[in-house]
């Protein structure tokens, strides 16, 4: 079984009336999520968005961002999908490949496949299947709450991939490194706005 000692996460905020896209990476300690460094970046919207191609949306101004750190992650997570994807090549699988580092999808939404409702508590699970093939899982990390669908991205197994979600999920629905990086991509968003 592989040990991470650094989880990292990305995301992007914008708003599509602007062409400016503002990226942020944090990198956490695993398991507890603490921050010990982010980045950020803005860049202006080289693709537009289309649904099914987000990853050449977003991940010109979030390889900007990585470029900017000074450690190394052991492994990302993304709020998007890994594999399970029409494509098989979400933008964590997108972003892993060009980094070539483990990534993790862990969407909020389901894109492609079939699955059954996992139970209502905490680390249900049930399979995510395109066919024959299991291109990820459906985890329940809140009680109660929505499930999320997990999927490998690059360079890691679905068994390691549920088990850093899951260490990495507190008092919210999604991982706390997402969170983090979700929030910050937004205020500096809002800061870059309210300046220029």
């Amino acid at each position: 079984m592989r040990r991470f000692s650094l989880v990292a996460a990305a995301d992007v905020s914008y708003e599509r009336s602007n062409r400016k896209m503002y990226g942020v990476v944090v990198v956490c300690k695993y398991p507890r999520c603490q921050i010990v460094e982010h980045t950020t970046a803005i860049e202006d919207e080289r693709f537009p968005y289309v649904p099914g191609l987000l990853s050449f949306c977003e991940s010109p101004v979030l390889l900007k961002a990585f470029e900017g750190l000074d450690r190394v992650p052991d492994v990302i997570l993304f709020d998007g999908q890994g594999i399970a994807h029409p494509r098989r090549l979400g933008i964590a699988s997108h972003v892993g490949l060009v980094l070539g580092c483990p990534t993790i999808g862990c969407a909020k939404s389901h894109l492609v496949g079939q699955y059954r409702e996992p139970g209502k508590t905490k680390n249900c699970q049930t399979r995510l299947q395109d066919g024959n093939e299991t291109i990820g899982k459906v985890l329940r990390t809140r009680n109660g709450k929505k499930p999320s669908f997990v999927s490998i991205g690059h360079g890691i197994d679905l068994e390691s991939a549920v088990r850093v979600t899951r260490k990495c999920v507190t008092r919210y629905r999604l991982p706390d490194p997402i969170r983090m990086a979700h929030q910050l991509a937004n205020r500096l968003r809002k800061e870059d706005q309210t300046t220029s």
